[in-house]
């Protein structure tokens, strides 16, 4: 039996990704497997080997909702944990505990339909919409509802509509 405490965690990015009037995009999991009874999530992923947290999270966006249109406007300047519940981390291959990220708070610049989740061979999403930012933490897997509560607390300056629609 291998302890989780002595894996390490995954680098990872995450995107709070705000449309002009202030909402929040969350999108389906296509993957769970009947482990996770909340599929709703934030866009993230995993930082490559050397490169800038401020690129994955933009790279991250196009491979995961098919779409870069977004400029960051704000980030959580530490990193930030959760550890993986032990089915989650053996289906997983057990070999990280949970995930470290970078949470970036960022402006869509495109329109609805330059969301596209099956830009993608093997889309990560089977749905999405936008929603309140308050609604964020109760959306989420309970392992991870800590960060949605950081998250809709450090980002709640950007849920407001900028105007420009």
């Amino acid at each position: 039996m291998i302890e989780p405490t002595t894996l390490p965690y995954r680098a990872n990015v995450g995107a709070a990704l705000f449309n002009r009037t202030g909402r929040i995009l969350v999108a389906r999991r296509a993957d769970q497997g009947g482990l996770v009874t909340h599929p709703w999530q934030l866009p993230q992923g995993g930082i490559d080997a050397g490169e800038d947290p401020r690129e994955a999270v933009l790279r991250e966006l196009g491979e995961e909702i098919g779409t870069s249109a977004a400029t960051i406007i704000g980030e959580i300047p530490e990193w930030v944990t959760y550890e993986f519940p032990p089915a989650i981390a053996a289906r997983l291959g057990n070999r990280h505990r949970g995930q470290r990220q970078r949470w970036f708070a960022l402006r869509f610049t495109g329109t609805d339909d330059m969301i596209r989740l099956d830009a993608d061979p093997h889309p990560e999403f089977i749905d999405w919409r936008w929603t309140d930012l308050a609604a964020i933490p109760d959306l989420a897997v309970p392992f991870k509802q800590h960060i949605y509560h950081r998250i809709a607390h450090d980002f709640a300056r950007f849920a407001t509509p900028t105007g420009d629609f």
